[in-house]
């Protein structure tokens, strides 16, 4: 596996008009229920790897957090909030079948609260985010829209707020 390249300088990310991003993860409420929580995991992993074999689809990068022992979480950036909503419904996207899943549980009481699932998704309008890396290579914003020296976007946060495409 190829290293990410380290740029020794202060960058930006290279955005330009409105940024989609999604924050989805999990909580785990029962550590012992390793059964109703291991599938839901799993279940990100193997749409994350779905998305990265079809870039098509409108994901542009992610980054896997954790919060505590119990919440596991993704930022991810999206190309537009139409490509998001596409994949979010698409018959033949890995997330239909997990959701169709969830919703069959939920009815049929099979849901006991072992394990939490959220989302929450952001339209941040150009001239309302910015981004500043240190010795970094792209990371973030960065990783999905490409990074830029700082000075391309102005050294202050006031100037790179304030830059429009």
């Amino acid at each position: 596996m190829a290293a990410k390249r380290i740029s020794a300088r202060r960058t930006t990310a290279d955005a330009q008009g409105d940024v989609v991003v999604l924050l989805i993860g999990m909580r785990i409420n029962r550590f012992r229920a390793v059964h109703q929580w291991l599938p839901v995991m799993l279940a990100m992993f193997r749409m994350l790897a779905e998305l990265k074999r079809q870039p098509e689809r409108g994901l542009l990068s992610r980054v896997l957090l954790t919060a505590s022992p119990r919440t596991y979480y993704v930022v991810q950036y999206w190309e537009s909030k139409e490509k998001l909503y596409a994949y979010a419904s698409a018959p033949d996207a890995f997330h239909h079948a997990v959701w169709a899943r969830i919703n069959r549980m939920e009815r049929d009481g099979k849901v006991r609260g072992h394990v939490g699932i959220w989302h929450e998704a952001y339209v941040v309008p150009e001239g309302s985010y910015e981004a500043v890396y240190g010795d970094m290579p792209a990371f973030g914003l960065a990783a999905g829209h490409g990074q830029v020296p700082l000075e391309a976007r102005g050294r202050y946060a006031r100037d790179r707020f304030a830059w429009r495409g």
